[in-house]
């Protein structure tokens, strides 16, 4: 029974290897396809393509639940970079301090509503967009904006990528769903 699964596990990992590679390919080709006329340039369109793919990345897990709670906490997170930036760049260029002092406060602000799950990655989302932003000042406050447009392509393509999976995998075990889904899972017996 060991051996079985020890057999199985790099079934697994290969499994979801490639669903993840495939589903980042839909979510980059989605981004920049559907972005096309609304990104400030074609490296800027490799850019939303890219945020796009680590949110798939991010959201894409073992399971529909634990993808639909990542969409949540991505979301979050992104939500609270985006205001963050779009106020500051409205105002202001970048500038290194202010860099700081977005990322402490894009830490801040999850934790203090609860969403502890947030708050590396809203650290890390403000700091592409300020980065991003530095790039191109004159246009700088639309890059909040374009980001978060950019992420939920990606968070979107992840989670239809988990709820078919899902869909597929119930179809295979005829209906019922594996005890280690979590919650939802059918009673055992």
């Amino acid at each position: 029974m060991k051996a079985d699964l020890l057999r199985a596990a790099p079934a697994k990992t290969l499994s979801y290897a490639v669903t993840v590679g495939l589903a980042s390919l839909l979510s980059y080709w989605l981004t920049v396809t559907i972005m096309s006329d609304v990104h400030l340039s074609h490296e800027d369109g490799r850019l939303g393509g890219m945020c796009a793919v680590i949110a798939t990345i991010f959201v894409l897990r073992a399971s529909r639940q634990k993808s639909l709670h990542a969409a949540f906490a991505r979301m979050s997170a992104t939500l609270v970079s985006f205001a963050l930036c779009l106020a500051y760049l409205a105002i202001w260029p970048f500038h290194p301090w202010g860099l700081a002092l977005l990322v402490a406060i894009s830490v801040l602000i999850p934790g203090l509503i609860g969403q502890p799950d947030a708050e590396v990655t809203a650290a890390i989302s403000t700091t592409v967009i300020m980065v991003v932003a530095s790039l191109s000042p004159r246009e700088a406050w639309k890059e909040p904006i374009l980001r978060l447009a950019d992420t939920i392509i990606g968070v979107a393509a992840g989670v239809a990528v988990a709820i078919l999976l899902n869909e597929i995998g119930k179809g295979r075990r005829g209906g019922r769903r594996s005890q280690h889904e979590g919650p939802q899972a059918d009673p055992p017996g």
